[in-house]
């Protein structure tokens, strides 16, 4: 059975990317134009996190296009890990952007402002739309193909969004304010990076789970067992470990069977578990089997579903 990724997941994946990287050129060359010209800070600060969105796309397509490689003699086991690496840089990226955001407002709040023009506060309204409509869009695409990069590029869509209302608030406070309320943008950049930099630290953290193989959704590995213990022959699951590569999942399963089964019969056992696991769970790569006698375990925990002996 061919277990490479599919090419419909590939292209709907590369699709959401790319339409993310043009959005982002587009939305920061007018952001920071109009910030310049404008006399927003804050725009100008969004100007620069939309460009770092856009390195961060770049990063999202070429983990896409590795992970999607097929397995070979150097990496037996596929190229999987390379999504939630790029999920990972892409996530420190948002707290490095964060960091930057927050020094640079706190140096301009020092300094002598002029009113931002009220042009500017459309120009957010805008951005913020075409935004929240792109983290929609990529976030469905990266729950339907079950990518954590995608996902996580898609906050980066909804992080833009948030920069953009705080500087959009920061403008209106600053514009109706008038004198004295001038720094007003700089402090809702402030806010902004705060928010950019939770949604960070809220994406690294599942994206260092997979790269260390923690184990995935519990109802997963209950899932396998239930396949497994269905098998006949099969008298109890011992054990169950299941680790997440990028789309797939790996199995390395403890079954228990009659004793006095020959070594042929206990592979085919083995075999037919390793089978219908992978025909009813397409993401599950690949299944280690290892077969034990009944009653001679080691005392480890075990899942009992029940005995159904092989029809004679």
């Amino acid at each position: 059975m061919n277990r490479d990724v599919s090419p419909s997941r590939l292209q709907r994946s590369l699709r959401a990317t790319v339409l993310g990287m043009v959005a982002n050129i587009l939305l920061a060359s007018a952001k920071l134009v109009a910030g310049m010209v404008g006399h927003s800070h804050a725009l100008v600060a969004d100007a620069v996190e939309s460009l770092a969105d856009l390195f961060s796309s770049v990063i999202v397509w070429r983990g896409i296009v590795v992970a999607s490689a097929p397995a070979d003699e150097d990496h037996p086991y596929g190229h999987g890990k390379a999504e939630p690496i790029a999920a990972a840089v892409v996530s420190s990226m948002l707290l490095v952007a964060a960091a930057a955001i927050t020094i640079q407002a706190a140096r301009e709040i020092q300094q002598p402002h002029h009113t931002p023009s009220g042009y500017t506060l459309l120009v957010l309204i805008v951005v913020v739309g075409i935004k929240e409509g792109l983290f929609r869009f990529v976030m469905r695409e990266g729950i339907s193909v079950e990518s954590s990069v995608v996902r996580t590029d898609a906050w980066h869509h909804r992080t833009d969004a948030i920069t953009s209302l705080a500087a959009g608030i920061g403008i209106s406070i600053a514009w109706i304010g008038g004198k004295g309320y001038e720094a007003a943008d700089d402090v809702a950049a402030v806010v902004a990076a705060g928010i950019i930099a939770w949604n960070g630290w809220r994406l690294l953290r599942p994206a260092l789970n997979e790269l260390m193989d923690a184990s995935p959704d519990p109802a997963v590995a209950e899932r396998i067992s239930e396949i497994a213990a269905d098998i006949p022959d099969v008298i109890r699951v011992e054990k169950c470990i299941v680790r997440k590569m990028g789309y797939h999942f790996f199995v390395d399963m403890h079954l228990e069977v009659d004793p006095r089964m020959t070594v042929q019969q206990a592979h085919e056992v083995a075999h037919e578990v390793k089978d219908r696991i992978r025909r009813e769970l397409p993401t599950v790569y690949d299944v280690l089997v290892h077969i034990e006698p009944a009653g001679q375990s080691t005392g480890a925990r075990g899942i009992d579903f029940g005995h159904r002996p092989r029809p004679s």
